[in-house]
């Protein structure tokens, strides 16, 4: 069982919906984890993620200033040791593939249950667990 409150996890929630970052940040600190900061767009997402040293982020695939996709690329080949999960309500399978290979570990298609959201995020603490 992952250590939720590790603070060697550090959370980061790049969306541009303030619904959907308050919403994830609800359910991830109602279970113990660290979320470090959120961000709404994909270039305040990066500044977040260099200061703030978050290594597992959550991104929004489309956004208005660059898409998350982009962004997961940008995260992928800079930041050592990034993990990703990437949403979005676009549920094509295009996406999804897109997704995978700009970097991302997961996908979750909004709406989701917060239990997926969790089931996600365990999954990619206990990987980061076995480093």
């Amino acid at each position: 069982m992952p250590k939720k409150n590790s603070q060697e996890i550090k959370i980061a929630v790049i969306d541009d919906s303030e619904f959907s970052r308050r919403s994830i940040v609800e359910i991830l600190e109602g279970e113990g984890y660290n979320v470090v900061g959120t961000a709404g767009s994909a270039e305040e997402g990066l500044s977040l993620g260099a200061t703030t040293g978050a290594n597992v982020f959550i991104i929004d695939v489309i956004m208005p200033d660059r898409s998350g996709l982009e962004m997961a690329k940008v995260l992928s080949e800079k930041t050592l040791n990034a993990s990703i999960i990437m949403i979005s309500s676009l549920n094509m399978e295009s996406i999804v593939i897109e997704s995978i290979s700009s970097g991302a570990l997961d996908f979750l298609p909004k709406p989701f249950m917060p239990e997926d959201l969790i089931k996600a995020v365990d999954k990619i603490v206990a990987e980061k667990e076995k480093e």
